[in-house]
């Protein structure tokens, strides 16, 4: 039908594509607002502590290596480093005004680029943000705690000067480097000095000792590292008790000798299931009882995939007859 009224044509073709402006801008407001608010409403292990260096040499400068644990791009201006006294936050510091972190990937904050980029190798330049001001790390001791803006604590490493390797013969310029993602900071186990074949420090990229644990060393435990199996109803057996976080692994459990000679398998490709105990009698794999002294315990897991580890741990077998 031909439309005789302009103003009404007008109407009629100009308000059904106003709607559909309106509409997609909304939809594309309502979802820029959604993201950029998501960044607001971050968790705890969204955003980790990946890397620090506490003990710069001299006349250098800390730094901290934070990753994005999302699949979300995570904007700078809502991290926080905190200066912990205790357990109680005395300061906020800015990660950065502008800019984001990619999800899956690190962002490395300290006040001196320049210092970090000449004793460094720094991959991705565009990933190393300096800052007038952060929280001060102590050489020996110190809390590396990242939160919001909104004090939700994201992440917290409280470190120390021994979890560097025991052969480093000096430890100013090393870096301590996260092993997981999957494991807590708490875990002692889960962090060590960064490699010298990468230059002591892997600021902006992969951490030169990462790997991705199938257990950490306190999934294992020995209750009781001498037993003395005389049937007296103490100590008699030798409990190797575990509470795995994979519960798909499997195991060769062994007891070897003093000198490394095989003594007992206690277990040979057996699936570990989640948690359980494993025991030893103080028997070897012929029956016959073992002579006093130090027997190591070996677990080798691995999974279907065909990755690897072990733990080792020494107990002592006593006697009274």
């Amino acid at each position: 039908m031909e439309c005789k009224n302009n103003k009404l044509c007008d109407n009629l073709i100009v308000k059904p594509i106003n709607i559909f402006m309106i509409a997609l801008i909304s939809l594309f407001l309502t979802v820029g607002a959604s993201h950029v608010y998501g960044q607001t409403m971050l968790t705890k292990g969204d955003i980790l502590v990946s890397e620090i260096l506490f003990n710069p040499l001299p006349g250098g400068a800390d730094y901290v290596e934070l990753y994005n644990n999302t699949d979300n791009a995570v904007e700078l201006s809502v991290l926080r480093l905190a200066k912990m006294v205790g357990d109680s936050v005395t300061k906020l510091y800015k990660v950065g005004d502008e800019g984001s972190v990619a999800p899956h990937d690190y962002v490395v904050v300290t006040t001196d680029a320049a210092y970090v980029t000449a004793n460094y190798t720094v991959r991705y330049a565009s990933r190393l943000k300096e800052v007038t001001s952060m929280p001060a790390y102590n050489d020996a001791s110190g809390s590396v705690a990242v939160y919001t803006h909104d004090t939700v604590l994201l992440d917290r490493f409280d470190y120390d000067e021994s979890m560097h390797s025991r052969l480093l013969r000096d430890r100013e310029g090393v870096a301590l480097e996260r092993r997981s993602f999957h494991t807590g900071a708490e875990v002692r186990s889960n962090w060590y000095s960064a490699s010298s074949t990468s230059g002591y420090g892997t600021p902006t990229y992969a951490n030169s000792q990462s790997a991705e644990f199938l257990f950490v060393g306190e999934d294992f435990a020995v209750e009781h590292t001498l037993f003395s199996p005389d049937g007296d109803g103490y100590n008699d057996l030798l409990d190797i008790t575990y509470d795995l976080r994979s519960c798909d692994l499997a195991a060769n459990i062994t007891v070897f000798d003093a000198h490394g000679r095989r003594i007992r398998q206690l277990l040979r490709g057996g699936m570990l299931g989640c948690r359980g105990v494993i025991t030893w009698d103080g028997s070897d794999d012929a029956g016959v009882q073992c002579g006093r002294g130090s027997y190591v315990v070996v677990v080798e897991a691995y999974n279907e995939k065909g990755a690897k580890q072990s733990w080792r741990h020494t107990v002592s077998l006593v006697r009274n007859n």
